[in-house]
């Protein structure tokens, strides 16, 4: 092999094994990384937002917010560790190693393992809160859904390992070259990851929200129809029923949104990425990527208490005694 195309390799010192550096267009690999850069850094920065929101304000610490506040810990990490990994891969040779590559792979699925089992319990939360609004305060509480997120987390972190259990293994294993870091696992372990983290949880987010929603139109349609008829006495329950309803149109928009983004990327990469699937691959990473920045402004754009926590942020007024105390609701 001569000179020149040693340079195009990613370790001209290991000629016969070496992978060739990405070959894409200059332009198109800048743009890429210009643009999944600028949507990482908002990722970061407004789920951060989302977690000291929660977090500090004790009024916020509600069974929903709790499940919001779970979802924007993997939209943090989607932003800290998939999206930063996702540029490196795609316009440079991968340096740092097999070991590396294969735990880069397993915080990836457990970010979007652990993404779907949010969805799956804020769903599970707009059903109960609106299909049996009398039992969900006695059902739904703090202590539980605190153990429902952290047994979703243990069971995310746990089914990838599962899932990715020959490559973290044998680092290295399906790399075809040195230079290269891909996913890889057996035929059955692809199988059942389409059925546990594809098709079972999709069906019971659309199901559940379904229900949801025809639940929520009857509400709504009761509502208009005896809203001349309340008396004052009855004023707080309608309250508090126009609330739940406000809340489910919200999440409804969140999982909407979220299952846009989500069953194209996991489709495409369920695929073997080839030559024609390649570029299509970097396109519903964008999709996949922009999912996790947009849901911070899902919530600026529908709960004011976000954009009264995120003002008391920025002016450092939760700097201040007794600031966790209050009201922002």
């Amino acid at each position: 092999m001569d000179t020149g195309d040693q340079s195009d390799l990613c370790f001209p010192q290991l000629a016969n094994t070496s992978c060739r550096k990405p070959s894409s267009d200059l332009s198109d690999g800048v743009l890429f990384s210009v643009l999944l850069s600028a949507e990482c850094v908002l990722t970061v920065l407004l789920n951060l937002l989302v977690i000291i929101s929660i977090s500090h304000f004790r009024h916020l610490h509600t069974p929903t917010n709790l499940l919001l506040l779970s979802l924007a810990v993997s939209d943090l990490l989607v932003g800290f560790v998939a999206m930063p990994g996702e540029i490196y891969v795609r316009i440079s040779c991968w340096f740092l190693g097999d070991i590396a590559c294969s735990l880069w792979n397993y915080m990836i699925f457990t970010t979007g393992s652990s993404s779907v089992g949010n969805m799956v319990l804020i769903s599970a939360d707009r059903y109960m809160a609106i299909c049996d609004p009398l039992r969900y305060n006695v059902k739904v509480t703090v202590k539980r859904i605190q153990l429902c997120v952290c047994l979703s987390w243990v069971a995310s972190l746990l089914y990838c390992a599962i899932i990715l259990k020959d490559q973290l293994g044998r680092p290295g294993m399906y790399n075809s070259c040195h230079g290269k870091c891909v996913i890889g696992f057996e035929v059955y372990a692809g199988i059942l990851d389409l059925i546990v983290s594809f098709v079972v949880p999709v069906s019971i987010i659309i199901t559940l929200y379904l229900r949801v929603f025809v639940v929520a139109v009857s509400h709504a349609r009761a509502m208009r129809s005896h809203v001349k008829c309340v008396k004052l006495q009855h004023s707080a329950p309608l309250r508090a029923k126009s609330s739940e309803l406000k809340a489910a149109r919200t999440i409804g928009v969140l999982v909407l949104v979220f299952l846009v983004c989500f069953c194209p990327y996991y489709s495409v990469s369920l695929v073997d990425e080839n030559e024609k699937l390649g570029s299509l691959l970097k396109y519903v990473v964008y999709l996949y990527a922009f999912n996790s920045c947009v849901n911070p402004l899902i919530y600026a754009l529908f709960y004011p208490w976000f954009r009264k926590a995120v003002k008391d942020i920025v002016t450092l007024h939760i700097l201040k005694p007794a600031s966790r105390d209050a009201n922002i609701l």
